[in-house]
């Protein structure tokens, strides 16, 4: 039994949530949308190029949770995972899970994207256990802030160290896939880094370190 590690955009998923779920505000005219899909596109090619401003990032992203009741922002969060999520997660997706399952690994999601969105995927994929940047609520209402590190590059590793002490787990016979060269400090981490439907950059790292390429992509993604 050992550790089984996944990143969430672009690895289990056939696409990005984050920016999935920004597109969807814009779509159901929760936000102002030439401003709004202007900034949400700028952020998603700055995450790209490994240059993403995190905490700039997660100001924006939250916003909107401020902006309206809950009972609406968890209606709307119900049809996007629906509408958008659901048809992003493909059969290799769910075959790769149950295999580390069928062993009687402990999986995990560690993900950049915020746990208003990522929570709730994680148990759609029946994945116990998931890192994220967690929102901040106060008196029932979300702040737009975040509590502790995020979860985004070197901060993925040291979420998963106090994940690790909080359960009593270790790296040993570890796995870790993930999608992109963000993910880095943590592919080097692990005992069996594997690189999914890669970004350039880690593919070419992948094939230079002898670490598995492997596809989860839907067919049609």
């Amino acid at each position: 039994m050992a550790l089984a590690i996944f990143d969430l955009d672009h690895t289990l998923l056939s696409g990005d949530s984050d920016h999935s779920w920004g597109q969807f505000l814009v779509d159901q005219g929760m936000v102002d949308s030439e401003i709004y899909q202007k900034s949400n596109d700028y952020f998603f090619e700055q995450y790209k190029r490994g240059e993403l401003a995190i905490f700039e990032y997660l100001e924006f992203a939250m916003k909107p949770l401020t902006e309206h009741p809950l009972p609406v922002l968890l209606e709307a969060r119900e049809t996007f995972l629906k509408e958008r999520i659901e048809p992003l997660v493909s059969d290799a997706s769910r075959k790769l899970i149950q295999s580390h399952k069928y062993k009687g690994d402990t999986l995990l999601i560690i993900t950049a994207t915020n746990g208003f969105v990522t929570y709730p995927i994680a148990e759609l994929l029946d994945i116990e256990h998931i890192i994220a940047p967690h929102p901040e609520v106060i008196d029932g209402n979300y702040t737009g802030k975040i509590v502790g590190t995020p979860s985004y590059q070197h901060g993925k590793v040291e979420r998963l160290n106090d994940w690790l002490k909080e359960h009593n787990q270790s790296l040993d016979g570890s796995y870790f896939y993930s999608d992109s060269h963000n993910d880095l400090p943590l592919l080097r981490e692990v005992e069996h880094p594997v690189a999914v439907d890669p970004d350039d950059t880690l593919r070419a790292i992948a094939e230079e370190n002898g670490w598995p390429v492997i596809s989860l992509a839907c067919a049609e993604a």
